[in-house]
Protein backbone atom coordinates (compact mmCIF):
# COMPACT_ATOMS: atom_id res chain seq x y z
CA UNK A 1 0.00 0.00 0.00
CA UNK A 2 1.43 3.31 -1.45
CA UNK A 3 0.01 6.51 0.93
CA UNK A 4 0.38 9.73 -1.21
CA UNK A 5 0.63 13.08 0.37
CA UNK A 6 0.00 16.04 -1.83
CA UNK A 7 1.50 19.27 -0.97
CA UNK A 8 -0.20 22.28 -1.38
CA UNK A 9 1.20 25.37 -3.10
CA UNK A 10 1.08 27.37 0.07
CA UNK A 11 3.59 24.54 1.75
CA UNK A 12 5.64 24.38 -1.18
CA UNK A 13 6.06 28.47 -1.14
CA UNK A 14 7.03 27.91 2.36
CA UNK A 15 9.59 25.21 2.09
CA UNK A 16 11.07 27.32 -0.95
CA UNK A 17 11.39 30.77 1.27
CA UNK A 18 12.15 28.96 4.02
CA UNK A 19 15.50 27.36 2.22
CA UNK A 20 15.66 30.97 0.57
CA UNK A 21 16.17 32.16 4.91
CA UNK A 22 18.18 29.44 5.25
CA UNK A 23 20.34 30.56 2.79
CA UNK A 24 20.67 33.76 3.96
CA UNK A 25 21.81 32.70 7.62
CA UNK A 26 24.67 30.95 5.77
CA UNK A 27 25.81 33.20 4.06
CA UNK A 28 26.10 35.52 7.01
CA UNK A 29 27.89 32.75 8.58
CA UNK A 30 30.25 32.63 5.79
CA UNK A 31 31.00 36.44 6.16
CA UNK A 32 31.66 36.03 9.59
CA UNK A 33 33.62 32.62 9.30
CA UNK A 34 35.95 31.16 11.48
CA UNK A 35 34.70 32.94 14.76
CA UNK A 36 30.69 33.85 14.12
CA UNK A 37 31.30 36.88 16.11
CA UNK A 38 28.33 39.13 15.14
CA UNK A 39 27.91 42.92 15.16
CA UNK A 40 24.81 44.40 16.06
CA UNK A 41 23.29 44.71 12.60
CA UNK A 42 24.21 41.30 11.81
CA UNK A 43 22.78 39.95 14.69
CA UNK A 44 19.62 42.25 13.93
CA UNK A 45 19.89 40.18 10.31
CA UNK A 46 20.29 37.07 12.12
CA UNK A 47 16.74 37.39 14.33
CA UNK A 48 14.64 38.66 11.62
CA UNK A 49 15.81 35.81 9.24
CA UNK A 50 15.17 33.39 12.16
CA UNK A 51 11.46 35.29 13.02
CA UNK A 52 10.60 35.04 8.89
CA UNK A 53 12.14 31.13 9.00
CA UNK A 54 9.61 29.97 12.35
CA UNK A 55 6.84 31.66 10.02
CA UNK A 56 7.36 29.65 7.10
CA UNK A 57 7.67 26.43 9.59
CA UNK A 58 4.46 27.37 11.04
CA UNK A 59 3.02 27.52 7.58
CA UNK A 60 4.13 23.74 6.77
CA UNK A 61 2.84 22.82 10.21
CA UNK A 62 -0.57 23.96 9.39
CA UNK A 63 -0.36 22.52 5.85
CA UNK A 64 0.52 19.11 6.89
CA UNK A 65 -2.18 18.85 10.00
CA UNK A 66 -5.02 18.81 7.19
Amino acid sequence: MRVVILMTQRSVDAIFQALFLLTDLRALMRETAPLHDLNEEQRAKAAKAVEKLKKQIGILEQELAR
